[in-house]
């Protein structure tokens, strides 16, 4: 919700990012004006959840954790991609049943406790709940209708209003029950129900590779995964690390920077509908989907910034505040003590103007 690109031009590093499948970029930017001696610091890169990820970590002993990142992403892979045929998550979708259990299918090379999965789910209940249905994992139907999900990318040639409202009997995260006792297993309220984690799940890659990381007695380091990001000590010159968020314009390029926040120990995720959408004669669909009304939600706000201690909570609850606008998500982050945000919104004059959360300190 793309590609990532790591340079460096004398002491900028420009860090190409996208989130909740938007092309919205942020960056990491290292003073200038600091005159510490620069740190040494190792760097990573790979393929993961249908695009890129970035390490950067210094470690006293200058050990190298490529295998172990890339068996770990995988692994996550596995249980909640709906782009890995065989996922735990894609054979619930796939199966016509009214109970999903998980020891009865063939899940190979997944862990036997389904950890990744049951923290994804969890998580996606308690910002369902908090956000009052906004971000709702059991939109996939509708993700797919619309040309976002994991079938045919070009599926909306005119839109169906009565196909949408059948769709819409589909949605409803309350229409799923995890079972963990005796058993492991799903309950679907229909057969069709269908799961989407993609609004989250390069958070949980990002937090988990976060924690591996500090089990290695790793304290500085930044990680990104398709444009969401947590950064914990500081960065390669010893000062906070710096992101920076991407003007939201279609017409903007990617080295356009609107804002940069300086972030430690934080993780922070962006989403924003102005680059990916589909376009219908002529009427342009952004890629988040509102749950209530089955079609992409339409407002001024152009991208939503959400900072907190865990990368997964940063992506959900950034998809949450695309659905509800401006002033609904203000109000969601000064009820949710643990989340800040940086919300980018279109004005009346065509111009772009700026709202944050109380708790966020920064200047304008």
């Amino acid at each position: 919700m793309k590609s990532l690109t790591y340079f460096y031009v004398t002491v900028l590093l420009l860090v190409w990012m996208c989130s909740c499948s938007n092309d919205s970029y942020q960056q990491e930017l290292n003073s200038g004006s600091n005159k510490k001696q620069r740190q040494a610091f190792s760097y990573l890169s790979g393929n993961t959840m249908g695009t890129k990820y970035h390490v950067s970590y210094q470690d006293k002993r200058k050990r190298t954790f490529q295998t172990d990142i890339d068996l770990l992403l995988a692994e996550i892979n596995q249980e909640v991609s709906t782009y890995e045929e065989n996922s735990v998550i894609s054979q619930f979708n796939k199966a016509k049943v009214d109970t999903f259990w998980f020891d009865e299918a063939s899940f190979s090379g997944i862990s036997s406790n389904f950890k990744h999965f049951i923290v994804n789910f969890q998580l996606a209940k308690k910002v369902y709940e908090v956000s009052q249905g906004a971000m709702d994992p059991t939109v996939m139907p509708l993700v797919n209708y619309w040309g976002f999900g994991y079938t045919e990318k070009s599926v909306v040639t005119s839109v169906d209003s009565a196909n949408v409202r059948e769709l819409k009997k589909l949605i409803g995260f309350d229409k799923v029950q995890l079972i963990q006792s005796p058993r492991m297993g799903l309950t679907k309220a229909n057969p069709d129900v269908q799961l989407d984690f993609s609004a989250f799940a390069k958070g949980y890659g990002v937090d988990a590779v976060s924690d591996f990381l500090m089990d290695q007695g790793v304290e500085n380091f930044f990680v990104e995964i398709g444009g969401e990001v947590r950064v914990h000590g500081v960065n390669p010159e010893g000062i906070p690390w710096r992101i920076g968020i991407n003007v939201p314009l279609e017409s903007a390029s990617t080295g356009d920077i609107f804002k940069v926040l300086p972030l430690k120990d934080k993780a922070i995720a962006t989403s924003g509908n102005y680059r990916n959408y589909r376009e219908v004669k002529g009427k342009k669909y952004g890629h988040t989907i509102d749950p209530k009304t089955g079609y992409p939600e339409k407002n001024n706000l152009l991208s939503a910034s959400v900072i907190s201690d865990e990368c997964i909570v940063s992506d959900a609850f950034a998809t949450a505040c695309m659905v509800v606008g401006v002033d609904e998500a203000i109000k969601m982050a000064e009820q949710v003590p643990y989340i800040d945000v940086y919300l980018i919104y279109g004005k009346d004059d065509g111009t772009m103007g700026v709202k944050k959360s109380r708790g966020l300190k920064v200047q304008d």
